[in-house]
């Protein structure tokens, strides 16, 4: 019988990543995400917000990113797998906790509070490369050039391409 272990969260982190490092030297990052629902109130037609919080843990080179670039408000779309956990407190008494370990990663917004240009903001799979986002236009054209005509470049044909977005 096939199984399937997915989750996908989009939300804002509580708080800044807690990065740690193994003995080999590998990263881990854990975040606590935010992401709401609104409900209505059966009994008094009130709308409500209810909050929900999700751990995740992040590692290697995908944590070191995290570490780097995230911190409390970023919004984020994170895609992973579930994974309980028992431990004991303590008081003595087993517990179980539910996290998310992710898979894959991708910064949301805009690059404010992330260093300016030296800030990613892209799809990370696997820890592996990244797609930097769009900058902001700017505030102000810059002053146009001198009038010298330019040469017309040929527009390039990308129906060639394979597309790979996922949504």
């Amino acid at each position: 019988m096939a199984s399937v272990n997915k989750v996908i969260i989009v939300g804002n982190l509580g708080r800044d990543p807690e990065i740690r490092y193994m003995p080999s030297g590998d990263a881990i990052a854990n975040i606590a995400v935010a992401t709401s629902y609104k409900s209505k109130d059966r009994q008094t037609g009130e709308q409500k917000e209810l909050t929900e919080w999700h751990r995740i843990s992040f590692f290697g080179r995908l944590a070191e990113i995290v570490g780097q670039y995230l911190k409390k408000g970023s919004s984020v779309y994170v895609e992973g797998r579930l994974q309980t956990r028992k431990y004991t407190d303590k008081d003595g008494i087993e517990r179980y906790a539910t996290d998310i370990i992710a898979e894959n990663m991708q910064m949301l917004g805009g690059r404010q509070g992330m260093g300016g240009d030296a800030g990613m903001g892209g799809g990370m799979d696997d820890g592996g490369g990244y797609e930097p986002q769009q900058r902001p236009a700017p505030r102000q054209a810059p002053p146009a050039p001198a009038a010298r005509p330019q040469p017309q470049r040929p527009a390039p044909n990308f129906s060639d391409m394979d597309d790979d977005i996922p949504f």
